[in-house]
């Protein structure tokens, strides 16, 4: 019987799927900084990057016991209460709002649990997909950073958006998640 979605904290069980991500495809490597070729890449990159930690917080989104796609709070700054939010999904799981919902969640536990007031995201100018994940999560749009990031030989300009706790509650509804560990205060 299948389960609703939910987010989650990555563990090393986790480390096929995130290479079959990768297989499905390939530009992940660009979210990643690496590339997992075999699961035990993929393994090494989960143990190197910790879902809980002073700094970060990574939730896998699963969807029926398997992880589909990532939220990340990173850049965690207790003194200023800010952080930054990345995500992807597998293309097998896009279309169905997981990215918006899984962000919105983890916005949920930043401005509660998290102890944040601020969180902050980026997308190239020509991944609107992207954009209309941070849009129905409640992000608004700040402005573009030009050339901000360089993939291979190509620099893009990147739109910035950000919300913060006292914003209004956003359309997506947030997914249900297990808890990420201790705050950060």
């Amino acid at each position: 019987m299948p389960t609703s979605p939910l987010l989650r904290p990555w563990t090393m069980a986790d480390a096929p799927a995130l290479r079959a991500a990768f297989a499905a495809d390939p530009s992940l490597e660009y979210q990643f900084g690496a590339r997992f070729d075999d699961v035990g890449q993929a393994a090494a990159y989960l143990v190197a990057h910790p879902a809980v930690s002073p700094q970060r917080r990574s939730f896998a989104i699963d969807v029926d016991g398997t992880a589909v796609g990532s939220i990340d709070v990173s850049a965690i700054d207790p003194r200023h209460q800010t952080a930054w939010v990345s995500y992807w999904v597998a293309p097998s799981a896009r279309g169905r709002s997981l990215a918006a919902r899984g962000v919105a969640a983890a916005a949920q536990w930043a401005f509660g649990d998290g102890g944040l007031f601020r969180l902050e995201l980026g997308h190239r100018t020509n991944n609107p997909a992207s954009c209309r994940t941070a849009l129905q999560a409640g992000f608004r749009r700040e402005g573009v950073e030009r050339a901000k990031l360089q993939y291979g030989g190509t620099r893009f300009d990147v739109e910035t958006h950000a919300r913060l706790a006292t914003d209004p509650v956003p359309a997506a509804a947030p997914l249900p998640f297990q808890s990420p560990g201790p705050s950060t205060s």
